[in-house]
């Protein structure tokens, strides 16, 4: 039995709003971008949890930067000729301070801002970003080993975590992804124990394609730190099964990150209710 203590400390960050511009794109699979972003108000960044929300804002011209809000304390405020664009939050996915560089990477499907901003976008292009106002940071001294899992939208917080995870370190990793054509090569030094699990083909419910795969493995001993980021009623099956399975609440993160029923949907609720 795991013990039932919080491994997670909350860090809070000073509140800035950037504009970036885009460096380069890098198509990682098909279905997944990396964009590159530069610009001078990018030092001083800080994302200090692999999990880090931060606000992405969309101009409906990638190529016009007039659009930028003021900063009013902890808000950002958008005029009446510059109403506040669409946006959605991300992950960074990687920052290095020396490059003035900041990775994200996007999930390309078709349709929302943010994917049609990323399928298209080109050096110079422009976008807003405020945060991470927090992190999450796990106490590794009180985890012993680690369960992450999600669909495309949490890989890059789950790769993000596993290539900064101690060296063997146990983990399980269970991703959802389209077919094989999606996986992607991840470096980590940890004790890794990956699953890949494809939408495209499966029988069933989507829906329980993570919750499934987790029941078929078994568990190390000792205090977990599990982590869930996806499709909402995915992960909350995933929660079911781990609350099931007899891992205390306050040794699990599950968020919701996207609904099917709902296009273009941006919330990342944390997943409670079993």
């Amino acid at each position: 039995m795991s013990s039932a203590e919080s491994p997670i400390n909350v860090v809070t960050h000073p509140f800035v709003f950037r504009l970036l511009q885009v460096r380069r794109a890098t198509w990682l699979t098909p279905h997944m971008v990396r964009i590159t972003l530069e610009g001078e108000s990018l030092a001083g960044f800080r994302s200090d949890a692999a999990d880090d929300g931060a606000r992405l804002f969309f101009p409906p011209d990638p190529t016009d930067a007039s659009w930028v809000p003021t900063v009013e304390g902890t808000q950002v405020v958008f005029s009446d000729e510059h109403p506040k664009p669409p946006n959605h939050e991300y992950t960074p996915r990687r920052y290095d301070p020396e490059a003035g560089e900041l990775d994200i990477d996007f999930v390309v499907h078709g349709e929302g801002s943010a994917s049609n901003w990323a399928a298209n976008a080109v050096p110079g292009h422009y976008l807003g970003i405020s945060g991470p106002r927090r992190s999450r940071v796990v106490d590794e001294g009180t985890v012993d080993w680690y369960l992450l899992a999600g669909d495309d939208t949490g890989l890059p917080s789950i790769a993000r975590r596993l290539e900064e995870m101690p060296a063997g370190k146990p983990a399980i990793a269970v991703l959802e992804v389209l077919n094989v054509e999606e996986e992607q090569l991840i470096e980590t030094e940890a004790d890794l124990q990956l699953v890949w699990v494809h939408r495209q083909g499966a029988d069933g419910d989507i829906s329980d394609l993570l919750a499934n795969a987790i029941s078929q493995l078994t568990f190390p001993e000792g205090n977990v730190f599990a982590w869930a980021a996806g499709e909402a009623s995915s992960i909350k099956a995933v929660r079911r099964h781990l609350v099931e399975r007899g891992i205390p609440h306050q040794r699990m993160r599950m968020t919701g990150y996207w609904k099917r029923s709902i296009p273009d949907w941006d919330h990342h609720i944390p997943v409670e209710e079993s």
